[in-house]
Formats: structure tokens, C-alpha cells, sequence
């Protein structure tokens, strides 16, 4: 058996740099929390369901499939389920807000006028995901997890708003022909919109959902083929519906809505994209 040769003077010389590598994967491995823990902490079940979907190769860190003791460092990794980003770090939280009319989504205004922000709880500090313009009403989603606002809001991902808008128009309500233009897609200042679903349950009254979020999209739509927006309302975000919910007031998501939310992003082909 040989043994490591010492350098001059007795002092152990620096190991291989592969034994260096092995030890510092070694030490990684050992810091930070356990996976499964995590999962479970975050709403995917128990600790023994989220060992089993550590198990089936269902979780990713860093882009790599997971294996049972893994441990993760919150702060650095990602963690996936399903290629679905997970938020990890402690302290996320996520509001539902029924905005009312004449509240801007800015977390501050210069002419004075009330944010949302005031609606929700000082600290943490949070932001919203999207923006409604402040005469319109509706769902709003606040966080302080920028990866899952950056997943909701990127046009690459499908996440479907639905909207009531109440229109003008003549007696017979909204001509088939309008409503065609707006499931096509119609051409707007800032280029051609993506297909939309367009129903009109009552006259005068459309159910639009889209997955882009520009700039009042849904009124300038409706203003395109010549019917302009007088009333117009939020109902869902992906999952996320919540009738109950009275105009100003919010309340937290649950760990199974964090996560429905997640699932419903989807990465969309190119072709249905509108830059």
C-alpha cells in the first residue's frame, strides 16, 4: 500500500483536483434542505407523495433529475416538477385581488391616485403580475415570487386571461362578423393579435380570453371592429376564478392554487406568438 508523498519539509501537498471535485460535490450535497421536505412544504403532498415523485424522476434541480437525500439550497437552485418551476424560497407569498375601478397597478402613482398595493399588506413587498388599466375591474395576481410572475406574464407562456366586456352596439348586439375578426385575430398599432375564444352570452355582452397581456388589449380589440369597451371585467387567470371575492378585497392563494397556477403555464409554438 502506497502512501501520499510528502513535499519538502513535511506539509502535505494539495490533493488532485478530481478528489477536490469529489469534495466539494460532497459537501454540497450535504448542506441546504432536504427535497422532499421542500416539496411538501410548498403544497405537493405529503413527504412520503413527494419522495415517490422524486422516485419517478419527476423532479429536476438545476435541470438535472433528482435522486432521493438530495438537498437544495433555496437560495441557488431551481427546483422543477415536471419541467413546472416551483417556488422554494421561505417567505413567498401570493395574493388574489378584485381590483375596483379607478385603482392603478403602479406601486406608486404621481398624480396621487390609490395602487393596489394599498389593498394588500405592507410587508412583504410585493408586485403585481400584469397590469389592468384602472378603469378596468377584475382578478389580479400580487407576489413576491419574481421566477413564477416572469413564467405568467412572458408571451412565450399560454396562460389564458378570461374577460366580460360590456360593449356598444346596435340592438341585434354584436355581429357574427365582429366576433369572427376578434377569434382570428385583429390588427392593432402594435401588430396582429393571436387567435382569441369569443362568446357573447348575453347582447352586448362578450366573453373574451386571451393569453397575451399587451396594453388594454381587450378594449382595442373590441374598439377594432367597431365596438367599444363601456364596462370591462377580469373573471380568471389560468385556474384562478373566484366569484365570492368583493371589489377591493384579496385574500392568499392555497398551496394547490401556487401550484394549479404553475401547471398552467405553457410554453406556446412560435407560430401563435405576436410580438
Amino acid at each position: 500500500m502506497t502512501s501520499r508523498r510528502t513535499s519538502p519539509g513535511g506539509a502535505e501537498p494539495e490533493p488532485p483536483l478530481w478528489e477536490q471535485w469529489a469534495q466539494r460535490a460532497q459537501d454540497a450535497s450535504e448542506e441546504g434542505e432536504r427535497l422532499q421536505k421542500i416539496l411538501a412544504r410548498v403544497g405537493y403532498g405529503s413527504r412520503r407523495v413527494c419522495e415517490d415523485l422524486i422516485a419517478e424522476g419527476r423532479v429536476t434541480v438545476n435541470g438535472e433529475v433528482a435522486v432521493l437525500g438530495r438537498r437544495v439550497d433555496v437560495e441557488r437552485d431551481q427546483v422543477c416538477v415536471d419541467d413546472v418551476p416551483v417556488g422554494v424560497l421561505p417567505g413567498l407569498v401570493y395574493y388574489l385581488l378584485n381590483k375596483p375601478d379607478g385603482v392603478v397597478t403602479t406601486s406608486a402613482d404621481t398624480h396621487g391616485r390609490p395602487t393596489v398595493l394599498e389593498l394588500v399588506p405592507e410587508e412583504p413587498r410585493v408586485f403585481s403580475v400584469g397590469r389592468l388599466d384602472m378603469e378596468t375591474t377584475g382578478l389580479l395576481i400580487l407576489t413576491n415570487d419574481g421566477q413564477l410572475a416572469q413564467h405568467l406574464t412572458h408571451p412565450r407562456h399560454g396562460v389564458e386571461k378570461e374577460y366580460i366586456a360590456e360593449v356598444e352596439c346596435g340592438p341585434k348586439g354584436v355581429s357574427s362578423g365582429a366576433m369572427r375578426e376578434l377569434r382570428e385575430g385583429v390588427e392593432l398599432e402594435d401588430g396582429w393579435t393571436a387567435p382569441a375564444q369569443v362568446g357573447q352570452p348575453d347582447r352586448g355582452v362578450l366573453r373574451i380570453v386571451i393569453h397575451e397581456g399587451r396594453n388594454r388589449q381587450v378594449r382595442r380589440m373590441c374598439e377594432a371592429v367597431g365596438h367599444p369597451v363601456i364596462r370591462l371585467a377580469r373573471t380568471r387567470i389560468g385556474p384562478l376564478r373566484d366569484t365570492s371575492l368583493a371589489p377591493g378585497a384579496y385574500r392568499e392563494l392555497t398551496a394547490q392554487e401556487v401550484r394549479d397556477l404553475s401547471e398552467s403555464v405553457e410554453l406556446l409554438p412560435t407560430d401563435t406568438i405576436s410580438e
